[in-house]
């Protein structure tokens, strides 16, 4: 089976369910991606139901996706699993006194996992059909599922799907591997099937038109529309109808407890209730608020480092990386936000610490410092004396004229007027690139930038060579006077700084692998490198 949809007609399918229960069933869907994460563990809350099978407290092992809603999933900002499979497995195991070991596994390779008796079961939402039950074996269904056709909302070309289907030139996308697949090309044929490794990627495809239709399951459809909810509908008719279950190793002996089990669940209005907790309206999380179990795994295998304090040297004078606002005494900025946020996956302090620039240089290189953060340009004179994280962003750099200065139509215009003096900052790789450029008799240095572009403002230099991460603050009121010529130059990978051999360099790497895996740095890009950011350098104190 698969994910998708507006949920009134799921929660008719926990009605077929119910009835469904002791009645093996045949053909269906299919189900889930692929991912590795922890095992999470369900506690057990209290004894086995008289009447039902007593399995001694044993573990049961249960393969999910943790990326599959409403069943299972990771929400964001946690680390353990909920949903569906968590609470109906839950719900079992305190009917037959054992314990749900909630264990991640992708699709489809759960599938070959629970048949080689690798894991004692998986609840996955999936599809009960004759060629799986010849490798494993089912519970009874504990959900009937149709799958249906999504396609944008002002889409008026299918009035149902016999008009997706009837058009020839509609390209269908799916997920591979999936029992929807398999419909999609009995219905329309593989060359008319554009097939993804997620469904949430053939929902992307379809709201970019590069599809006409995605087909999917109802059961967990509300989730993959996420914000494209306005965009998206389902077309009337739903086709080929799907009975889910639990499988197992052929011949396994938790078969008849567990469907024991769904049938008392059925009758004591269990199975009701999470039916409406998780198949109708009012279940809103979305794909956009739940985490990839891959990054969750990621996070839980980063080092711990103990609560330690890091010493990171800011300039505090830096825009957007790091500034203290006016009026305040505490900085802010891009620098902070990222090593709270690295500290915040570690387990680390960090302890933002004002150093000047270029002293900062080797406050680090000579162990004074753990680290700096204060958009430093990985060279190689540099790393003969200090080591560099991973790179965390790539800048060009530019010059900055002023805005009615008609002399230079490009960088090339700058650098071959003989006449003309380049502003820049001491110590810092826009003056090793400037003096390369044009020589250090064209150059007027400063102790900040800001004194640059004042000198730029006031006719003392003609351009000024700054990087493209951090120049939009430098301007301030003086926006309507300033432009940046065409052409950037040369790109500058920007990196932390520590001593060499420090121990917390790759700690460091791994975290920022993962903030940008689970997209904190694309966040705070957008926050700091885009024209969101307003601050100016008449907005901070000197």
């Amino acid at each position: 089976m698969k994910r998708w949809i507006k949920t009134a007609a799921t929660f008719a399918a926990f009605a077929m369910i119910l009835a469904a229960c002791g009645t093996p069933a045949e053909e269906a869907a299919d189900t889930t991606v692929a991912t590795d994460a922890p095992t999470t563990q369900a506690p057990v809350t209290q004894a086995p139901v008289a009447g039902l099978p007593d399995l001694g407290g044993i573990d049961v092992t249960v393969g999910v996706e943790n990326a599959y809603l409403p069943f299972n999933y990771i929400p964001l900002g946690e680390t353990e699993g909920t949903g569906w499979d968590y609470d109906v497995w839950i719900a079992i195991c305190e009917l037959l006194n054992c314990n749900p070991v909630m264990t991640v596994a992708g699709w489809p390779a759960v599938l070959e996992q629970v048949a080689n008796g690798e894991l004692d079961t998986a609840a996955d939402g999936i599809s009960i059909t004759a060629e799986r039950a010849e490798t494993m074996a089912f519970s009874d269904p504990y959900m009937v599922v149709q799958q249906r056709f999504v396609v944008l909302s002002d889409d008026d070309r299918y009035a149902d799907s016999d008009a997706v289907i009837a058009d020839a030139d509609a390209i269908i996308g799916t997920q591979i591997g999936t029992t929807n697949y398999q419909l999609a090309e009995t219905l329309v044929g593989a060359e008319r099937i554009q097939a993804f490794d997620q469904f949430a990627l053939a929902i992307q495809a379809l709201v970019s038109g590069d599809v006409d239709a995605v087909i999917i399951d109802d059961a967990a459809g509300l989730g993959y529309i996420g914000t494209s909810a306005d965009l998206l509908t389902t077309v009337e008719g739903g086709m080929q109808s799907d009975p889910l279950g639990f499988i197992f190793p052929l011949g396994s002996d938790l078969i008849d407890p567990v469907n024991q089990a769904l049938a008392a669940l059925k009758d004591n209005g269990t199975l009701e209730e999470l039916g409406h907790k998780y198949f109708t309206d009012s279940f809103t999380v979305t794909y956009d608020d739940i985490d990839d179990p891959a990054i969750v795994e990621m996070i839980n295998a980063l080092p711990d480092l103990g609560g330690i304090d890091v010493t990171v040297g800011v300039e505090n004078a830096y825009l957007p990386f790091n500034y203290i606002p006016l009026g305040e005494t505490e900085g802010t900025g891009w620098d902070y936000d990222v090593w709270i946020a690295i500290c915040e996956l570690l387990n680390c302090n960090p302890v933002m610490t004002v150093a000047g620039w270029p002293a900062v240089l080797e406050q680090v290189a000579n162990g004074e410092l753990d680290t700096a953060a204060d958009g430093i340009s990985i060279t190689a004179e540099r790393a003969e004396t200090m080591a560099f994280s991973d790179p965390y962003m790539v800048v060009q750099q530019r010059f900055v004229v002023l805005s009615d200065d008609d002399r230079y139509a490009d960088s090339d215009a700058v650098i071959a007027d003989a006449d003309a003096i380049i502003g820049t900052q001491i110590g810092t790789t826009n003056y090793q690139l400037a003096e390369t450029l044009v020589g250090a008799e064209r150059i007027q240095a400063f102790d900040q930038f800001a004194l640059a572009i004042q000198a730029l403002v006031s006719g003392d230099v003609d351009a000024v060579i700054i990087d493209d991460a951090a120049g939009l603050g430098y301007i301030g009121t003086s926006a309507d006077l300033l432009t940046t010529v065409e052409g950037g130059m040369q790109s500058d990978p920007l990196g932390f700084i520590f001593p060499l051999g420090s121990d917390l360099i790759d700690p460091v790497n791994q975290a920022l692998a993962a903030l940008k895996d689970n997209g904190t740095l694309e966040e705070l890009g957008h926050k700091y490198f885009t024209d969101s950011f307003t601050v100016t350098y008449d907005d901070i104190e000197g």
